[in-house]
Formats: structure tokens, sequence, C-alpha cells
């Protein structure tokens, strides 16, 4: 059907017709960027004359469809998607305060003007009619509407009753990777003032299994490059990510990368769309990661394409992996991942034949028990062919969800406080001084120094901490109460086991624009058994993002501001407004806000005003870079796209007409680490570890972050190996007072910072001054100059090693690669795996569960769905869960393509769901994406969600089948390879 719509002069335009314009003239320039194809073309100057030329938009109409004149008040704000990490830039047309249509950002150097479906429906997210629009309470088993006093009283003396009763570790709160960096700051101040550790979001069960191996590799542990920097890679990589369909506008910069000759390898156990793209396609047996990788390193040592001299120059252990490595010979590769050795080969030869190449990861990798260890044998690879640090190069780890990178660098995780500072003493009493808050004072309120400093549940464990014994949980009680701060629960494994758990809590907070699977599964009677009665469960809703302001950190580490587009709707409210309240309740709201500037949010309630919170990020986030980042500084960036290199991010020069701020030099948004104070303008850093460049130019190299040397060897790099124009051209450790001292620099300091760097380091130093001087006044890096580790020591692994899954449908292979030992007290939780494997062995479930399941992405939803499933526009693109599986497995067993069939697991969870008969998968794989919710076992939920505020897609949730298994450092839970059967509806 061709779509129409009606232009301005009355007649008939087809929207086809234009876009097939457009792509045709694309096609004739390959290597053009949509930004600068529309101003070449001369289609328009700046993003609304090019979107209106494009038939996209209109001008503003009122009501009765009239032009709107004179009593129109006609505002553009500029936000940021709310759904995967990409970071696309929009422009939000609203009309005396209603939002009524929008434009992708032109000028955005990332988006550069691209939309995918869920980004082109954000309107709807925000103006949803399927929100929860006011406080609701859970009463024999329905639920009713109460006011906002009612609730904040009500929940926060249960709270207290709790605390007071079995200590502040009874209760759990889990944060969320949808808000924003002020708002997860401000949520991990919360619960330290509340007294527990016990807090979590996301990233958990996403990438902290990335964050561990990374950081623990090189220093930090995020995303080396840019979406941008992959139109320069000669050749790219993608293992464990379908980026087309998680992250569909990165694709345009790898697309252009294709155009100029690179060569595209993707390898998952899918043929994906993203495998559509590629020159090589390699299907990989799910958790076999390592052995491939290591089959790739095999046939480089062997043909002597690594880089030598930068191994020697940068890396720390290289030789002790390469022994692992030569074990690792074809035929053994091919038994343990299933692909033979010339596939192997050639993927190994592009890869070191055209650099600089560079490595795309997702949740394909991170999803194991042995998840760190994958992600490390991924650096190790990039570290061999000396792509790290090089433009073109390095690991380009996508990021799920629009904040997810930022919430981890500055928000509610249970092992450390905002910026990766730990829970050490020092960590507390410089974040104390950075809250303005007495450090004796936080004490206090936990229930002693030690569970002060002992590192929290995970949210992949509250299941265990509210059902396991207590006598085997680290801490004196078990969970209580849940609060759910933005977190699908559908997103998390053994789905029968958290019903269970949802059950026996004494309270149940969610807090969601959207109230989740959680208020559905809180109110849901499994086998005719009634609800707790003595829970209590409430639901409150939260403003989404675009109904406050506040930055977000992209994947690429860069920071973008959003405005406010809307007025919070309903009786909803923003999520720092909803913290604040809760903290006057529970008592800390002085504390909560000592340094933060107050100002009249919704109906003229006090909140936190989001320029001063970030602030206080500034202030207090040394470690890695968030202290650059200025409210002005990232609001110029984002009035003046347009001046931003669209391949290299970098400002080619240009000054904000509003606060005169000089942009020149600057990359786009600031990508952390942004070091020193805004004054000192440091321009942000595009690519990490990059010594071809100056420290203040974006430049850098390996962190020194674990000691100096190591059973007699070397760990800072060697002569020569530096950043540019540093004036110290060896390794060196990191920077404190003592080392400026020693080396003559302490005078370069004022007087003022002197003071403040007394007995501090570059991470303590409230004042900056041992970062300036370092950096500006001699051209080193704050935190040392190192090698980065092939081997880490601290890992159950040293080496990584190819460890098989829990449950596998491969006994012989289990016999040669069991799994590590069970582990007691391992994040408060004792912790199981070899026992777990041997007793399925023992049991042949491989026999009767022969087909290997996993789960991933669709390009129509994003996360646990819930929100995306009540956007109409969304909901009509995919109406049902559904299995691919195989033609083969499928003949064998007598399914049809589109039938329901049953889904069973060892878990005893059996689920219904559409039969997608496909190629796609292999014989002995399933695949189920995750982003459903509302359907129990084959019954629709419907009737235990509050009334108006249930999806409008509702599906078998794939977690409530998954199966028991975490990763042995981070707890990242294992959903990529679990077993299970397929079964026709007789």
């Amino acid at each position: 059907m061709l779509l129409t719509r009606k232009g301005l002069d009355g007649q008939r335009s087809s929207t086809r017709f234009s876009a097939g314009l457009a792509d045709s003239l694309a096609r004739a320039l390959p290597t053009m960027d949509r930004r600068s194809f529309l101003k070449r073309s001369g289609i328009g100057v700046g993003a609304g004359i090019a979107a209106a030329q494009l038939g996209l938009i209109q001008r503003a109409r009122a009501a009765d469809g009239s032009t709107a004149k004179g009593g129109a008040k006609i505002e553009v704000k500029r936000t940021v998607c709310t759904h995967c990490s990409v970071g696309c830039a929009v422009d939000a047309v609203v009309e005396n305060g209603v939002w009524v249509r929008q434009e992708a950002v032109f000028d955005s150097p990332i988006n550069l003007g691209a939309h995918c479906a869920k980004g082109a429906a954000l309107r709807e997210h925000g103006h949803g009619e399927y929100r929860l629009k006011y406080p609701m309470k859970l009463v024999a088993g329905k639920y009713q509407r109460i006011s906002w006093d009612v609730a904040l009283t009500e929940i926060s003396a249960q709270l207290l009753d709790i605390k007071k009763a079995t200590g502040p570790d009874s209760v759990f709160f889990v944060g969320s990777s949808k808000h924003n960096n002020e708002q997860a700051q401000l949520l991990r101040k919360f619960v330290s003032f509340f007294g527990t550790n016990n807090t979590d979001h996301q990233a958990r069960i996403c990438h902290s299994t990335t964050v561990a191996g990374v950081a623990n590799t090189w220093g930090y542990g995020a995303m080396t490059n840019s979406f941008n920097d992959m139109q320069n890679s000669k050749a790219i990589m993608y293992i464990g990510s379908n980026a087309a369909e998680a992250h569909p506008v990165s694709m345009l910069h790898m697309l252009h990368a294709k155009e100029n000759g690179a060569k595209i390898i993707v390898i998952d156990p899918r043929y994906t769309r993203t495998a559509a793209k590629s020159d090589q396609y390699i299907r990989l047996r799910s958790g076999s990661d390592i052995a491939f990788l290591y089959g790739m390193l095999f046939h480089i040592f062997k043909n002597k394409w690594e880089d030598t001299k930068y191994i020697n120059d940068r890396v720390y252990g290289m030789d002790k992996v390469r022994a692992e490595v030569m074990t690792w010979t074809p035929e053994k590769v091919e038994e343990a991942c299933g692909v033979p050795e010339a596939e192997v080969y050639k993927c190994a030869e592009t890869m070191a034949k055209n650099k600089p190449s560079t490595l795309v990861w997702c949740m394909g990798q991170t999803q194991h028990t042995i998840g760190n260890a994958i992600v490390r044998a991924s650096c190790i690879l990039q570290l061999a062919l000396g792509n790290i640090g090089v433009a073109g190069g390095g690991t380009n780890i996508f990021r799920g969800h629009d904040n997810v990178q930022g919430a981890t660098d500055v928000g509610p995780n249970p092992d450390s406080l905002p910026g990766y500072y730990g829970l050490a003493t020092g960590a507390w009493k410089h974040w104390a001084a950075v809250w303005g808050v007495d450090y004796e004072w936080i004490k206090k309120q936990y229930a002693s120094q030690a569970m002060m400093e002992k590192s929290g549940t995970t949210v992949s464990r509250w299941i265990d901490a509210v059902l396991e014994k207590n006598e085997l949980i680290d801490q004196d009680n078990n969970v209580r109460a849940m609060v759910f701060w933005g977190h699908a629960p559908n997103s998390q494994t053994r789905g029968l086991e958290m019903k269970k758990a949802f059950d026996k809590l004494d309270l149940l907070v969610v807090i969601d624009p959207y109230p989740s699977a959680s208020a559905a599964m809180a109110n849901m009677k499994v086998d005719g058994q009634e609800l707790n009665p003595k829970r209590a469960v409430y639901l409150l809703p939260a403003a989404t993002q675009f109904e406050t302001s506040g930055s977000v950190t992209a994947s690429n580490r860069s920071l973008q501001w959003r405005e406010k587009v809307i007025e919070p709707l309903f009786e909803s409210r923003t999520d720092h407004m909803i913290m604040y309240q809760f903290a006057e309740k529970l008592g800390f709201a002085k504390e909560l806000v000592a340094r933060l500037k107050m100002v009249p949010g919704k109906g003229g309630m006090m909140e936190p005003e989001p320029e001063s919170m970030l602030e206080e990020i500034n202030r207090g986030n040394w470690t890695i870079g968030y202290t650059g980042q200025s409210p002005m500084r990232l609001k110029a960036h984002m009035k003046n796209m347009h001046l931003f290199d669209v391949k290299t991010l970098r400002c080619k020069g240009g000054k904000d007409a509003t606060s005169g701020y000089d942009m020149t030099g600057d990359y786009f948004g600031l990508p952390w680490p942004c070091y020193g104070t805004p004054e000192m303008k440091h321009p942000g850093t595009p690519n990490l570890y990059d010594t071809s460049k100056h420290v203040m130019e974006g430049g850098g190299n390996f962190r020194a972050n674990f000691g100096v040397e190591r059973e007699g060897i070397n760990l800072l790099a060697e002569d020569g190996s530096h950043s540019l124009g540093a004036e110290i051209t060896t390794g060196y450790p990191e920077f404190d007072h003592l080392l400026l001292k020693k080396l003559g620099w302490w005078d370069d300091l004022t007087e003022a910072e002197k003071k403040a760097a007394e007995g501090k380091n570059w991470k303590t130093d409230l004042s900056g001054g041992i970062q300036r001087v370092v950096m500006k006044v001699h051209g080193c890096y704050p935190f040392g100059n190192a090698k980065a580790r092939a081997v880490v020591w601290n890992f159950p692994d040293p080496v990584p090693l190819h460890r098989e899954p829990l449950f596998g449908t491969r006994p012989d292979l289990v016999a040669k690669y069991p799994t590590h030992d069970d582990k007691k007290a391992f994040w408060r939780m004792p912790t199981l795996y070899k026992s777990i494997q041997q007793k399925n062995v023992e049991a042949k479930l491989s026999e009767k569960f022969p087909i290997i399941l996993t789960s991933g992405r669709l390009v129509e939803y994003e996360g646990g769905g819930e929100e995306t499933r009540s956007n109409p526009w969304l909901a009509e693109l995919q109406q049902e869960n559904f299995v691919e599986i195989n033609p083969k497995a499928a003949s064998d067993r007598g399914i049809r393509d589109g039938e329901y069939v049953i889904v069973s697991t060892p878990t005893g969870a059996r689920i219904k769901v559409k039969a997608m008969v496909t190629p796609r998968v292999g014989a002995d794989t399933a695949f189920i994406p995750f982003h459903f919710s509302g359907w129990w076992q084959g019954k629709d939920m419907l009737e235990y969600y509050p009334e108006g505020a249930a999806p409008m897609v509702r599906g078998e949730a794939v977690n409530t089948a998954t199966t028991y298994g975490y990763d042995s450092v981070t707890m990242m839970q294992e959903t990529k390879t679990t077993i299970c059967q397929v079964e026709r509806i007789a």
C-alpha cells in the first residue's frame, strides 16, 4: 500500500517518493553522510527547513486544523531518545504545552538525522495513554487509587519499621538505567543515607561482565572508541551483537565503513539482520566464544600477524596467554564451537590484514557464567593486533538502555560509590565531602562499618536474598522489602522462583511511568493460592525523561543534555522529586540536598535542580573524568551540533551565541574522561588510550591501576611508550601529592590548590589542581602510564578459559571443560556451579532438553518491553512472542510455522509462544525475544494489571523459563545459553 499524506496545498504527496528520491541520490553519493547530503543538495539550511523540504513536518496547526496564529505558543525542545544507547537526538515540537510532533536532528553527529522505529515513536511514549496515572495500592486483589501523601506516608513508615526491626539491609533498592545521570547519582546517595549497599540496576544483567573485564584489562570499563570512529575501520567484527536490531542507527556508521571498503564479519548462533550485511558470517555454538577467539589467535600467532612491538611496549602477560592459545588446535576449536578451520583462519586473516580493525560485542558475550573471561579474550585479541588506542580500532561495546553507561558510571552500584570509587573508608570520606555531609553521620545509618564497606547483593540475585536460608546469607537478615525504581523483572532469569519471592515480601514498591510486569506478577494467583495478606504493594507514577531535564551518557561516553519537553502528565512526579519527598519522610532530606539548589517543580513542590545535581557530579567524579562536562558546556554542544565533524566528533570552530562559550577543539558531548574543572577546557576523549594525541587533545595511555610490578615483571609501559608531548617518556604510576613533590611539580600548583591537594591523589583532590598540573603543564596522564593486562591475576581464571555452561547439550565437553567450583559467600549469596552442572549431566537433561535456548532483541521493542509494547505505533509491528526453530527441528516434532507451541525447560516452566520455522537458527538452537511479559505459562495476566495501565501487547516472558547460572566475577545472569524442548500442542 502506498502511504500518502495531505500536503499544504491540499494535494496528496507520496512519502515513499520523497524517501525514494533521498535514497537514490544518497546512492549516487555513497560515502556522504545524510547531513552532508542535505546541505550539499541545497535541500535545507538547518534541521527545520530540511525536514520541511522532505515532507516530514507541516506548519503548526491549531486544534481545529487552522494555521496557528498569535495565541499559540510553539516551542522546539531538543531531547535524546530514551531507548538504546546510541544517543539519537530529537527535536520535539510543542504547541501550547502539548508535544505535537518530532523531527530527527539532522545536525546530530551521532544519528545524522536518522531514527529507528522506536525513536520515531517517542512522542507516544511521553503522551502514552497506558501509563500509570496516579498512585495505587493493592487491596484485596485489586489496585485502588490513593493519594501521593498517603502513599509516601505509608511506604516510609513501613520502610522505617523494617529497618528498625531487621536492619537497613532488609531493603533492596533497584535503580534504573533510564534515570538520567543526575537522578542515578542522587539515588546512590539516597540508599547510602538509608544505610544499605543493597542497590543495583540493569547494567548488572547486561554489561557488568564487560565493565569488570575491560576495566581490569586496561583501566576503564567502557567502549573505547565511538560509532563515528568505525567509519575509519578497515575490518569490523561483530560477535554476540545484533546491532541492526539492538542499535539500528549505529549501522549508519558501519555502512559508511563498508562503502569505503571495510570487511564485515558477524559471528552469532543466529543469522541476524546484522549478518545480512556481512562479508563473512560464522555460526557459533552459544557460549563457545573463547574457543573461537583462541582459534583466531592460534592462526595470528602461528602466522606472526601479531603486533610484537605493541605487545612488548604496552601489554603484560601475553606470553602466558599465548601458551594457552597454542593448545587450541583447529580440531579442538571445531569440536568446541562447531566452526571449521578455514572459517576461523579467514576471520583471523581479515582482522589481521585489514587494520585498523574493530571488534563489537554485546550481550551475546556477556550473559554467561564465564562472561568476564569471554570479554577479556576479546580484549586480548585486539591487544595482540595492536588495535587498542588507534582510530578505527578499539573494542566498541554497544550498551543497551539510553543511560545504562551513565547509571553505571555514577549511579546505584552495590560495590561502589559514584565514579567506581569503591566502598573503602577513603571513598566514603571523599563522597561525604562532596555531598557536604558528615562521614560519621553516614556511618551511623548502616548496621556497622563492616556492612558499610561490604558490597551489597546484586539485582540478579534479589530472589535468593528473599528466599535463601538466612544462615547462608552474608547479612543479618533476608530482604523483606523491594523498591523497583524503573526496572522490568521479566528481564531477569528464573521467573518461577521470582514469583515465589514476590509473594514472600512484606513490602513491594514499583516506581515507573509504566507499572511493569512486577505489578501483574505481584497480584497474580498461581494454582489457586491466595496472595500473602501481610504484604503491601504500591505503584507510584514516575515522570518520563521527557518531563524533566538532565544529562544522559551515550555508549561512546558522550554526554548530552535533554531539555524538558512537557510538564509531568497525570499525577506523575519526577524521580528526583520522589526521592526528595521520601527523604523528607525518612528523616534525611536536609542531608540529601545539602549542596543542591532546590527549585519549584510540579505543583510548586520543591525538587533538586538538575543543573545543580550535575555540578555535584562534576565536583566528585575525578576518577573517570565526569568533572569537565558542566551544564553550560553540554547545553552549548546541544544547540550547536552542526559545528561538530561527523567522523572525528571534533568541533571545527565556533562560539555558542547564548553563553559565548568557544567550543573549538571540543569533542561532541565531551566524552569521558573529560578531566579537570570545566575551566580547564579538556576537550573530552574520543578514543581511549590513544598515544598519538596530547592528553589535552584527547589522547592518553593505559591506566596504572594494578601496581608497578608483578612477580619481578614491570607493569608500567616501556621506554618510549607515552602519550604525545608527555614530559615523562616512559611508564609511570598514578599521581598523588608525594609524586608531584618528588618530580618538582608541586610549586606549579596555586597556594589554594596546594592546600586542597595535600595528602590527596588525583582522584580525591577536589580542587582539580593535581590534574591541571599533570595534564596541562606537563602533558602526562593523572592515572599513570602502564601496560594493559592480558593476565588478570585477581580473577578466577587469570588467563581466560573456556568452560561449559551449567545447562548444556554437550556432556562430553563438560568432562573436558568443567565449570567453577561452588562458592559460599559471593556477593553475600552462596553461588552454585559444579554441583549443578554435575547434577544435570547425571540426570541426562541434555536428552530431555536437546535444544540450546538463547534470547535477544527485536528492533520494535526495548528492554523488558512494557513501555514499547504500550505504544500503539510499535505494538502494531510485533503482536506476539515467538520461538525461532530450525526447519529440521520443527519437522522432527511435527511443528508448522505460525502455530502455537510449548517451550519447556528444566525449571518446570512451560511457556506458550508462536513457532517461527526459519533457518536463521541451526537445528540445535532456538531463539526467543526477551521483550515480552503479560502471559504466565499460557494464561493472559491482563486481569492482574492496574486498570488502564496494561500494555497493548502481552506475551510469554522467556525468562519465566530460563535457568540458574551467574558469572564468576559479577553475578551476571546466564541467559544466552540454557536448554529446552519445543513441543507441538496436541
